[in-house]
């Protein structure tokens, strides 16, 4: 009679698992089937995401990121998950998200409203600001000192998406140039094409620094908006957004995130050996405090 029940409890057992498994739907079930997850990446991202001198993808965002594929192929009981970087543009994450080429983007991308009509956010990494990236002897200290100037932003950006509103509103009567990415918006106003560069802060501290002339460059006081940066995975599939969500809260709770942060903002690295010098700011964190994955900027003031 024992052995009965004990072939009934392990039956039962059984049953459980294979309905567990079963019922992996969504993004977990093509990762699961595929044996592979697809990491959207930059090339130019620093220090978020970004190609190295050895064309191997590094970067704060894809050390979070691969915290994340850990937490996945731990939940679905997987030996071995085969990890695939496929370079995305500003242009590009969100279609290439919307159509499952890639299962997260883990990149430098901000996370706002309008955003989550078409994909969704981990609980967000980074808190940063868009301002004005110019050479010194243009004496650009604000968005007023642009008038009828050239101006250049990455395509598919908040940056880009705002500055082409606020040249209306504001009758600035700039010449907006767009660029394919963070590089070759910078090389704009290394060569003289553009005047100044609108984006993210931390994306322009990183590119002047790592330019050949990085006493050349100021960027402007003043930040239009806040930007909360978040890893980026498609919508409606909760299940997935979970084990990612739990990933992150994770490193926020164990305090690796200090770690992770002060390896990528707080000292040398690669290609150049440049340290940003970047401290952790104070809405960041309020986020590792009290994780959120709004995209509302006015939940980070």
């Amino acid at each position: 009679m024992k052995l009965a029940k004990l072939i009934a409890v392990l039956i039962g057992a059984g049953v459980i698992a294979g309905a567990a498994q079963a019922q992996e739907s969504g993004t977990l079930k093509k990762i699961k089937d595929s044996g592979t997850i697809t990491l959207g990446v930059r090339d130019s991202s620093i220090p978020f995401s970004y190609l190295d001198d050895k064309q191997s993808y590094q970067g704060y965002s894809i050390d979070l990121c691969m915290k994340a594929v850990s937490a996945i192929q731990k939940h679905l009981g997987m030996t071995q998950l085969n990890v695939k970087m496929n370079p995305v543009t500003s242009a590009t994450r969100i279609p290439l998200m919307a159509n499952g080429t890639v299962d997260l983007e883990c990149g430098s991308t901000t996370n706002n409203i309008e955003r989550q009509k078409q994909v969704a956010f981990a609980p967000t990494t980074f808190v940063s600001g868009n301002r004005l990236l110019a050479k010194k002897s243009a004496n650009i200290n604000s968005l007023n000192d642009m008038k009828g100037k050239t101006l250049v932003s990455t395509a598919g950006t908040t940056s880009m998406r705002q500055i082409t509103a606020l040249n209306t509103e504001k009758n600035l009567g700039l010449n907006i140039l767009s660029a394919k990415d963070h590089a070759e918006s910078f090389l704009m106003v290394e060569t003289g094409r553009a005047v100044a560069f609108l984006m993210d802060d931390i994306l322009l501290a990183s590119l002047a620094a790592t330019s050949k002339s990085p006493n050349d460059y100021a960027i402007t006081k003043d930040a239009l908006e806040l930007e909360p940066y978040g890893i980026m995975m498609r919508r409606d599939d909760p299940a997935f957004k979970k084990v990612v969500d739990d990933a992150i809260n994770g490193v926020f709770k164990s305090g690796d995130i200090n770690r992770i942060y002060a390896k990528w903002f707080m000292s040398p690295i690669p290609p150049k050996g440049v340290n940003l010098n970047w401290p952790m700011s104070d809405q960041l964190k309020k986020v590792i405090a009290n994780p959120t994955d709004s995209g509302d900027p006015a939940a980070y003031k």
